[in-house]
């Protein structure tokens, strides 16, 4: 009897403890918790999104270089939306019919309850007319975003563009972005996108299970607004990025300008270019495709993908590595007779100079002497045999950039093209030497070089022995945050003594009557630089120009490229000099004008591809030609 007692009360506990935990955790979800009330949150609390404005990007001197412009999404909740007249609409907001319907189906099938956009990208004048008449489709709101817009419609390929998020995208951000959403897709848009992005403000609103709005949810205390984007402030100096461009109006090729001792990047002009702004608003697919079919390949970014030999350029370089190890010193003389022999190979001389120095060698661009520097280089004594030299050869050229990438602050950019040792033992297995490669002594053969590459080079020459990662962005938000990366100088083991000589070099090539660059002087500023004439396989020769003024106190180091226009000292060297008067003078000289319009007028594309094979016209049979023709005429 006692233990059928002591069970009734026992059981009559574990009830009410069962019912107090019960009881307990359902006050704690009601009162305490919204966690179950948000899990049917797509049921009765929707968010509405406010979206930021992008960062703006400005140019070194605060101009502004990309902007926003204030347009509207047309928006729909399909279970709010009531019988409405179609055309009406579509004609109100300007858009096709057929069009209109498959977009708000596909809102429907997505779903019901959630807001979408229908159309997008809204202008002011068309939102205008419709905010007057919207009231007539129940279910339809507008929500204001803003897009991008160019003033000076230049740097295209610098600035890059924006566009709607993909699939991948959304998962690979961890849902921060949502379908429709826009996200840098090329250029500093993308480089920078999470500063230029802003943060998504959000308003929450209570439905009930009628659909019909209850108000914003804990009164609004739980809503955010909209941050907007970091302000970027470029290292481009728009006064150069507008001149260069006009000068490369109808040319292929490039050119950067770098600041030597900052590493900031005043002109990046890549050519044939784009009108960013046909990268904006609803026309932006068409114009896109448009752009995609230009044969001159618009958005391939030349600065740092295009592959250049570096050719005479790069003779500067392999002097310095020549006085250096001690091979030569600045008196060393050679023979140049117009040619150098290498075993069976013959490097052509542009010149017969007979025996020169380093000074003039550099100042005539004399390949002969270029190629005894290497030929020295590689046969050292120190050296166990030709290819361990050529290695420790190769480690102290890359030291300047070659066949790695710089780390400049955009996508895409290439490595350039620079083997060691082991590719050449992989080609001609163990049977080479210098005289194998002997193109690379005037910057030939299997070497190429991005235009970024071949002027973070002079800057390197300019400041006597070390160079700053080259970037785009000097300063980000109104902190002007400088990323530590890009203040650090990084040294090419050269010493500071050895620059003298070759500089006075490139200072004879502008500035002495014989040298190959007098093209490029600027009155009462000392210019160094180097013209070449670049092997082109695929047709005419390129000009090239690479230098950097002043002398003392470098302000610009520069390089042009232009592409199938035959030697440096024709296009590359005036429109490196014009570039550099511009920022350094602030203006071109009046008796320069004339040539710098002669120059943008000036059109060096190359030849269309002749077909592979022509068409034999068909034999035709006379008498029945005529008969056919008199037949037409009397019709």
């Amino acid at each position: 009897m006692d233990n059928l007692f002591n069970r009734k009360y026992i059981v009559q506990g574990l009830f009410i403890v069962v019912s107090l935990i019960l009881l307990g955790t359902l006050f704690y979800i009601q009162v305490f918790s919204d966690k179950y009330f948000l899990s049917a949150e797509n049921n009765v609390l929707r968010r509405i999104y406010t979206y930021p404005a992008r960062g703006v990007i400005l140019d070194r001197n605060e101009k502004v270089l990309v902007r926003n412009e204030l347009v509207y999404d047309l928006m729909a909740i399909p279970n709010d939306v009531k019988p409405f007249d179609t055309v009406e609409l579509c004609r109100i907001i300007s858009v096709d019919t057929a069009k209109f319907i498959k977009n708000f189906k596909t809102a429907r099938r997505i779903s019901r309850f959630q807001p979408k956009a229908i159309e997008k990208q809204l202008s002011v004048e068309i939102y205008q007319s419709l905010s007057e008449q919207l009231a007539r489709f129940p279910g339809f709101f507008v929500q204001s975003r803003t897009i991008r817009q160019y003033p000076d419609s230049i740097a295209g390929q610098f600035l890059g563009y924006i566009k709607e998020v993909t699939p991948k995208e959304i998962e690979k951000y961890d849902g921060y972005y949502k379908s429709g959403d826009y996200i840098g897709r090329s250029g500093v848009e993308k480089a920078y996108e999470q500063s230029l992005r802003g943060v998504k403000g959000v308003a929450k609103l209570l439905y009930d299970v009628h659909n019909v709005p209850k108000g914003s949810y804990a009164e609004g205390r739980l809503d955010t607004s909209a941050v907007s984007g970091e302000q970027l402030i470029s290292s481009l100096d728009i006064r150069l990025q507008k001149l260069g461009e006009e000068l490369m109006q109808n040319k292929i090729g490039s050119i950067v300008a770098i600041e030597p001792k900052t590493g900031e990047i005043l002109a990046f002009v890549s050519s044939p270019g784009y009108d960013p702004n046909l990268m904006v608003g609803r026309s932006q697919g068409n114009n896109y495709m448009d752009l995609l079919k230009n044969p001159n390949r618009v958005f391939n970014v030349r600065p740092i993908q295009g592959y250049y030999s570096p050719g005479s350029a790069f003779k500067p370089l392999d002097a310095l590595i020549g006085l250096q190890e001690g091979v030569i010193d600045p008196n060393t003389t050679f023979n140049c007779p117009g040619y150098f022999k290498a075993g069976n190979h013959t490097v052509k001389c542009e010149h017969i100079d007979g025996n020169i120095a380093l000074r003039r060698g550099l100042a005539r661009s004399c390949n002969t002497y270029a190629c005894y520097v290497f030929q020295k280089l590689i046969t050292q004594k120190k050296y166990k045999n030709q290819k361990v030299a050529y290695d420790d050869w190769h480690r102290m050229v890359s030291k300047f950039g070659l066949g790695d990438t710089l780390g400049i602050d955009l996508p895409g950019e290439r490595t350039g093209r620079f083997y060691d040792a082991s590719y050449y033992s992989g080609k001609y297995s163990k049977y080479w030497g210098y005289s194998t490669v002997i193109s690379l002594a005037i910057g030939q053969g299997e070497m190429d070089a991005t235009p970024l590459q071949i002027a973070n080079i002079m800057a390197i020459i300019a400041n006597k022995g070390y160079y700053v990662k080259p970037h785009l962005v000097k300063a980000i938000g109104r902190d002007r945050e400088i990323k530590k990366e890009y203040t650090q100088k990084h040294y090419v083991g050269i010493d500071a003594k050895h620059f003298d000589p070759v500089i006075d070099g490139m200072q004879e090539a502008v500035n002495s009557p014989w040298g190959t660059a007098i093209g490029s002087r600027i009155d009462n500023i000392i210019m160094c630089g180097k013209t070449g004439t670049v092997q082109n396989p695929r047709g005419k020769n390129h000009s090239v120009f690479i230098g950097f003024a002043p002398r003392d106190n470098p302000k610009i180091a520069i390089a042009v490229i232009v592409e199938n226009a035959g030697f440096g000292s024709a296009y590359a060297a005036p429109i490196a000099s014009y570039i550099t008067e511009k920022y350094l003078k602030d203006s071109v000289a009046n008796n320069k004008l004339a040539q710098v319009e002669w120059m943008k007028k000036q059109i060096v594309l190359p030849e269309p591809p002749k077909p592979k094979f022509k068409l034999k016209p068909k034999a035709t049979d006379t008498s029945k030609t005529i008969k056919l023709l008199n037949d037409q005429a009397t019709r």
